[in-house]
């Protein structure tokens, strides 16, 4: 064993050492899509008298956690996103409106004297004309009291607490305890109140939560005029549940937010649906991986099975990395990391395509030098189709939101693994076999000593693929104008995500008919709700936005057209956030455009870095009409697959237009469109053996994954084929166009006759 093969050697296995650690002591954590609960996402509001600024929402920040750690909710998340909003998880809350109400509330408690019973032309809740700070809100009885100035706020207060009185008769209430100055203005408060005569309006004391007056309690008579309640403590009674009254409590302790918050995106997911998602994306993982180990083996033989040894140690190190950086594991983020255990075979036969062309062209071949060559001769292709799909990884993490985010944070731990995956551990396994004397005896073993199917027709057909780039193109024209003419046709499904609305699903105990479900909430009063099926037994239902209350009657309705039905997903997003994200998905896909054409044009020449752009808008413009013809929702997890598609697309074309410019630099001397050609048929195995490897995953995803990832999983195919097509058939022959273009001439076919 040389000295640079020890090296890989030992990195290797302190690597795998280090990620079986942290594997075994560090769990993943999980997002709340695959474990159950509800996130919320609020943003602050400025009112006349407060700023919404960076200030008050830490502030908020800080009241919100108290009344969550009060709610008892186990592990949960509370952090702040931009200078206006915040985002709760709450794992395990399945009561989105009992949360949001707690969150939501602004908490601003107040304690004011009564002035008396509200005369006739006082207006309720309105500041009274010429009388500063008094205003009229009616009492818990709903009868008008007039107020006076508050005397003491929620800042005075020391603590709350619910109790539970039934001797006395109070039944569940709570107690409120003053400090400081809050003492003696709590005295000064009732010994002004108790002057007035026992039975009159002014003798009672307006305790307000948030403009309403949740209870009015009259002092007692036994409290002399001036002397008022010293004690420092009062009771706030109202014939509260146990709920209501631990809620108060837990309101007033946490304090008042500083300025207004309103919900403007609300997600809840039941813990058996996110059980379900887990065990659909690990049977498709387990199963695709074995089909794609199974194919590669086939292929390669004994360097295919060890390089499925190191998909295995891909896996580990993905898994490790996840922990080890305190990543969040998303629905999306699962099924990238699926997706991944597929796009990191492409390494591996990249360098074993290369190797095979390296044995076959050498006279005194050995498969140790030919596997060298090939690890040396693919490393250009291998890192800029990697870096490629880093930048959209790095798009899907600082352009999107929420589960997608967690797509791009997968998909960049597991393109970096990958590489490392192939280039060091499938490197260290594959050189260690071929330097047994063993394999080197029977080199036909390893996989490499033949040129494998695919090549071994092209090199006895050799057909002339870029005879007539026009053609090409027209067929792709033709496929782009069908696909397109879909979103003028249908126009494009905008999901709640991007519009803003409310998205509710529901399993069911049998199939329900969509249509009369559809037909019941019209007749209910929702006409543009739209109702979908979604897995064998289960409906979705997505409309505008809904109050609470028109969730319980959509629900209702529901049910009595479909029988029982538990609700396992529950969306709210709001229409100013609709708009933004929806802002913010058009802006990450014309900066993913423009930076993919920035890099291919910085590692390329301008004719092939616009032609690969060229494919990758043709590959976009076809998966949205197909998406537009099926009627598919176009949503955030469909960004995430489209951004990916994007990726795919590039790998194909760096790697074909890699092998253009390594042909192009030898002078061989036949003309640009014979060098696209022979290019084409050496790439080709690669383009096929990669795809299939590929295939064989997103199918066990598209058909195991479950109804929440059979979307991504159709998009992910459709743009695997119009990519693999779109490197070849479309980029190929406008790089043609262009170079000709950029001589003065036309595309030329003499000389397309080149030996692959």
């Amino acid at each position: 064993m040389n000295r640079s093969l020890r090296v890989r050697a030992l990195l290797a296995l302190a690597v795998l050492a280090l990620s079986l650690y942290v594997a075994a002591t560090v769990p993943v954590r999980l997002g709340l899509d695959l474990r159950g609960g509800t996130q919320i996402v609020l943003e602050t509001r400025s009112t006349p008298t407060a700023d919404a600024d960076s200030a008050a929402t830490d502030r908020t920040l800080e009241v919100l956690r108290g009344r969550i750690d009060a709610l008892g909710v186990a592990e949960p998340t509370l952090v702040r996103s931009g200078d206006h909003r915040i985002i709760a998880e709450l794992p395990g809350v399945q009561d989105p409106k009992k949360a949001a109400a707690v969150l939501g509330r602004t908490a601003q408690l107040t304690f004011h004297p009564v002035l008396g019973a509200a005369q006739d032309g006082d207006e309720t809740s309105r500041p009274l004309p010429k009388r500063s700070g008094q205003r009229v809100l009616p009492d818990e009885s709903g009868t008008p009291l007039r107020l006076g100035p508050a005397s003491l706020t929620g800042e005075d207060v020391k603590e709350a607490a619910a109790r539970f009185d039934q001797q006395g008769g109070a039944g569940w209430h709570v107690t409120v305890g003053f400090e400081g100055a809050g003492r003696d203005g709590w005295a000064r408060l009732t010994g002004e109140a108790a002057c007035t005569a026992p039975g009159d309006a002014a003798r009672r004391v307006a305790i307000v939560l948030d403009d309403k007056v949740i209870s009015s309690p009259q002092v007692d008579p036994s409290i002399a005029c001036g002397a008022g309640i010293r004690d420092g403590a009062t009771q706030i009674t109202g014939s509260f549940s146990p709920e209501e009254a631990r809620e108060l409590s837990l309101l007033i302790n946490g304090g008042a937010l500083p300025v207004p918050v309103e919900t403007v995106e609300q997600r809840t997911v039941g813990p058996t649906l996110g059980a379900q998602a887990i065990t659909a994306s690990a049977w498709a993982a387990v199963i695709g991986t074995a089909l794609t180990s199974l194919f590669i083996i086939v292929v390669y033989r004994l360097l295919g099975a060890l390089a499925a040894l190191a998909l295995a140690c891909y896996g580990l190190v993905s898994y490790a990395a996840l922990a080890a950086l305190g990543a969040t594991l998303t629905l999306p983020g699962l099924a990238g990391f699926v997706l991944a255990i597929g796009m990191a075979v492409d390494a591996n036969v990249l360098v074993f395509e290369r190797a095979r062309e390296e044995y076959a062209a050498r006279r005194r071949p050995s498969i140790r030098s030919a596997l060298t060559a090939g690890f040396r001769n693919a490393f250009s292709a291998i890192a800029d189709s990697n870096i490629t799909t880093l930048i959209a990884a790095a798009l899907l993490f600082f352009l999107a939101s929420g589960p997608v985010r967690g797509f791009g944070v997968t998909l960049g731990i597991g393109v970096l693994a990958s590489m490392f995956s192939a280039l060091v551990i499938s490197r260290v396994l594959a050189e260690f076999a071929a330097s047994r004397p063993g394999v080197r005896r029977r080199p036909r073993l390893t996989g490499i000593a033949t040129t494998g199917a695919v090549r071994e027709r092209l090199t006895r057909r050799n057909p002339l693929l870029m005879r007539r780039p026009r053609r090409w193109l027209a067929t792709s024209a033709a496929v782009l104008v069908l696909a397109g003419s879909g979103l003028a046709v249908r126009g494009v499904d905008l999901g709640v995500e991007f519009t803003g609305g409310r998205l509710i699903e529901y399993s069911t105990s049998s199939p329900v008919d969509p249509g009369r479900v559809r037909s019941a909430l019209a007749d209910a009063g929702y006409p543009r709700a739209v109702v979908q099926s979604s897995g064998d037994a289960g409906l979705t239902v997505r409309t505008d936005p809904l109050t609470d209350a028109e969730e319980r009657e959509v629900t209702g309705t529901l049910r009595e057209v479909a029988g029982p039905a538990d609700k396992v997903r529950d969306e709210l997003i709001g229409p100013s956030l609709g708009k933004e994200l929806r802002q913010g998905a058009l802006i990450a896909l014309a900066v993913a455009l423009g930076a993919q054409f920035v890099y291919l044009a910085a590692r390329f020449r301008w004719v092939l870095g616009s032609a690969a752009v060229v494919a990758l808008i043709h590959d976009v413009v076809i998966l949205l009409g197909v998406f537009a013809w099926l009627g598919k929702p176009v949503d955030g997890v469909f960004l995430a697959a489209l951004l990916t598609v994007i990726g795919y697309s590039v790998n194909d074309s760096v790697v074909l237009f890699d092998r253009v410019r390594e042909l192009d630099r030898r002078g061989s001397g036949p003309p640009f469109s014979g060098v696209v050609n022979k290019a084409i048929l050496q790439t080709l195995p690669r383009t096929v053996n990669t795809g299939m490897g590929a295939a064989f995953m997103l199918t066990a995803l598209a058909v195991l994954g479950g109804s929440s990832l059979t979307d991504f999983a159709l998009a992910l195919l459709i743009g695997l084929a119009v990519g693999t097509y779109s490197s070849v058939f479309t980029a190929a022959p406008v790089a043609i166009g262009l170079h000709a273009r950029s001589r003065g001439g036309k595309p030329s076919a003499e000389g397309a006759a080149v030996t692959a």
